[in-house]
């Protein structure tokens, strides 16, 4: 029988983390700050005390694993040097630089954000909570990176790393989730138990990334490496033996599945038509194949024809199956059946779109497209010159 997290003075409803004191949080701080010192990951944005570099990567990492960001953001820094860069560039160059990390409105944040700095602060990056949380896609956690990273100010972090570290630490008996101010409290506590001690001071920057890499590389969420762990003699969970049980879950219903039609249409000079998104919502100011949700009663091939004359007011003929694409999203998942289409008449119009265009094949790479659409461009580049429609 696995083993149950026990009940322990924070309740489910519990708006202050319990008491810990002075002495086991200064522990705590000392042998996180030793272990990082020795253990702790070399990652390219920490070689900066840039600002706007800084917080590049804290966009960047939002739900998205470090491995994967790091020629993402290499390639970023070459590409927006500098906030001013970032800021003048089209958004479409910058949707096509950030394509394939998913979660795009993180991009598109950071373009509005960058105008806002060079419009509002004179190009520099705020120093202020209050005006950093005020750029668009900045949360209390990205702000508490940023500001502790590049300026060394101890503002605390609450991401999934330290939510699982805290969680373990006191036994949470319940999902980190519904115990949020609790944990924050815990966060702040530890990095900076004296708010007058320069020593708590001092180190903030090494702290936060201490305390995300124990997260990353020791408390993981399956077999968390224990016995290596800075802060075993102190973890609750570790101690009464359920570490492999927390943080407690909350119970999540299945994923709403969609069933898409998607349409590779082509005209008589070999082009095939794409159309941009709107730009609000996900995927937002994305190219794409136009398509959309299978009906209840309808086959693909029905699907297809309806949503072309409803979103662009052509007629198609809906010929062989292309390939089919299945792709998982944070609240959602689809299926994309893609058919090759010829145009038969009617002028191309973006009535649910904000633009189209006929492009050539080898052409796809110029424009940004969703990392679903990405492998229905690679099965056109597979084709046979001789199979084209």
């Amino acid at each position: 029988m696995s083993p149950k997290a026990p009940k322990t003075s924070l309740s489910p409803s519990a708006d202050k983390a319990p008491h810990l004191p002075i002495f086991v949080i200064l522990e705590l701080r000392s042998t996180l700050l030793e272990w990082y010192s020795q253990s702790g990951r070399d990652l390219p944005w920490r070689n900066t005390r840039d600002p706007y570099a800084i917080w590049i990567s804290e966009i960047m990492l939002q739900q998205t694993q470090v491995k994967t960001v790091i020629p993402y953001f290499e390639r970023w820094m070459q590409q927006f040097p500098t906030v001013e860069a970032l800021a003048a560039a089209d958004l479409q160059t910058v949707l096509k630089a950030w394509e394939g990390l998913g979660y795009y409105a993180r991009a598109r944040n950071l373009h509005r954000a960058a105008h806002e700095i060079v419009t509002q602060h004179n190009s520099v990056f705020p120093q202020a909570l209050d005006q950093v949380l005020a750029l668009p896609g900045i949360g209390r956690t990205t702000a508490g990176g940023i500001l502790s990273a590049a300026f060394n100010q101890p503002v605390a972090i609450l991401d999934g790393n330290v939510k699982r570290v805290l969680a373990r630490l006191i036994a949470l008996n319940v999902s980190p989730n519904r115990a949020l101010a609790a944990l924050w409290q815990w966060s702040e506590a530890i990095l900076a138990p004296a708010p007058s001690s320069e020593t708590s001071q001092s180190d903030s920057r090494d702290f936060n990334q201490a305390f995300m890499d124990l997260g990353a590389t020791i408390c993981t969420p399956k077999n968390p490496s224990c016995l290596l762990c800075p802060w075993q003699r102190h973890c609750q969970a570790y101690n009464l033996g359920i570490q492999s049980v927390l943080p407690m879950s909350e119970t999540r219903a299945p994923l709403p599945h969609k069933i898409i039609g998607v349409a590779v249409i082509w005209n008589d000079q070999n082009q095939i038509l794409i159309d941009r998104r709107k730009p609000e919502g996900l995927l937002g100011g994305l190219w794409e194949f136009p398509g959309g949700k299978v009906e209840p009663g309808e086959t693909i091939e029905i699907c297809i024809e309806r949503e072309i004359a409803e979103e662009l007011g052509i007629e198609i003929e809906v010929g062989d199956r292309l390939t089919v694409v299945d792709h998982t999203y944070s609240h959602f998942r689809v299926t994309l059946n893609v058919h090759h289409c010829r145009h038969l008449s009617g002028d191309p119009q973006p009535i649910e779109c904000d633009e189209i265009r006929w492009v050539k094949v080898n052409e796809l790479d110029h424009y940004p497209f969703p990392k679903a659409n990405i492998h229905i461009i690679e099965a056109l580049k597979n084709l046979p010159s001789r199979t084209l429609p």
